[in-house]
């Protein structure tokens, strides 16, 4: 679980994202610990726009990563006016400061040597092995040996708690289900008309705060086996389960992330642990029990690092973990369900 324990803050952001396209295709089977385009698969996708750092940053945007003091630490990152984050502005006298963790300069298997280390010769912008290096944005530059982050500066330079140079990609599974009342009606809601949709929420034993399950896509591994992997550890115990609880549970997994499903967003997040080397990535994917047969047949039971799992109603009081809420506001969108008792409501916040 060391090389795990490095993502499960997962998609733990603030971003802006610009829906610039949605296109549906039919589905088939398909503290803070160290951590851990148009993209085509099933269900909808859309582009994001990251303001790259070659163009500017919008005010809204590239905020997380600017912050002080950084995640774990006293570290201060160098002060980074909206105006100067862009790569592209010219900046003689920017002097960020160099920080990698300790936990992080150990050399966990999770984690990258360091780049003056002789033996290590990284493949960015491609596959590099069993570890993924390129970004789901695009070619990212390189200057001096060290990946750019494409959003622009951070004020600060190394990895901080990031185990890899370059892109660290997360996978967050959004489960959802129709709310019904005991005679298995769809519940809708009195005002918007819409039927409430619920998904299954942790709450974090870090921070105390409600979140979407996630965590770090290990090197070599699938997506989907991510998205599956994270759903059981964190929400139904898995690590905990015996051989054959575990052999069941699986069985219930596969019917589950064999369901139509939604890829909500794909691509850079704006995470307080960013840097101007080493950035977060996610891949945020809603599967549906439509009926509710499959989640049924599931027991919630909080798991490696969350604290409580629960069912949440979805709605624009939600109160989640950084930006995991415009998460599920597109989730509530794509299924026409009820976000909000504001009929003039939409995506411009987002």
């Amino acid at each position: 679980m060391a090389g795990r324990i490095l993502g499960r803050t997962l998609a733990t952001v603030s971003l802006s994202v610009a829906l610039a396209s949605v296109t549906v295709k039919s589905s088939g089977p398909c503290g803070i610990p160290e951590c851990r385009s148009s993209f085509s698969s099933c269900g909808f996708h859309l582009n994001s726009n990251i303001m790259s750092g070659s163009n500017g940053a919008k005010e809204n945007s590239h905020k997380k990563a600017r912050t002080s003091p950084y995640p774990g630490s006293k570290v201060q990152r160098s002060q980074v006016p909206n105006e100067k984050v862009g790569w592209l502005v010219e900046w003689q006298d920017y002097n960020p400061v160099e920080y990698t963790a300790v936990s992080v300069l150990a050399g966990p298997r999770w984690a990258d040597p360091q780049i003056s280390e002789s033996n290590f010769s990284p493949k960015f912008n491609e596959k590099d092995g069993h570890v993924e290096r390129k970004s789901q944005n695009g070619r990212y530059e390189i200057k001096n040996g060290r990946p750019r982050n494409p959003a622009g500066r951070t004020g600060l330079v190394g990895r901080g708690l990031l185990g890899r140079w370059g892109p660290n990609h997360a996978a967050d599974p959004i489960i959802t289900r129709w709310k019904r009342d005991k005679s298995g009606n769809k519940i809708t809601h009195p005002i918007s008309g819409k039927n409430i949709l619920q998904f299954v929420a942790i709450k974090r034993k870090d921070c105390g705060e409600w979140a979407i399950p996630g965590g770090m896509v290990d090197p070599g591994e699938k997506i989907s086996a991510t998205l599956k992997r994270e759903f059981g550890e964190e929400a139904l115990n898995s690590l905990q389960k015996s051989s054959a609880e575990k052999k069941q549970l699986e069985e219930q997994l596969h019917k589950l992330f064999s369901q139509e499903h939604l890829v909500i967003y794909k691509g850079y997040v704006d995470d307080p642990r960013n840097t101007d080397n080493a950035w977060m990535e996610t891949e945020a994917v809603n599967y549906h029990d439509e009926t509710g047969e499959i989640m049924d047949n599931l027991t919630l039971e909080a798991g490696d690092d969350a604290g409580k799992v629960k069912w949440v109603d979805i709605s624009d009081k939600l109160k989640l973990y950084a930006s995991h809420a415009q998460f599920i506001k597109l989730v509530a969108e794509k299924r026409d369900a009820h976000w909000s008792e504001d009929s003039e409501t939409d995506c411009h916040g987002l």
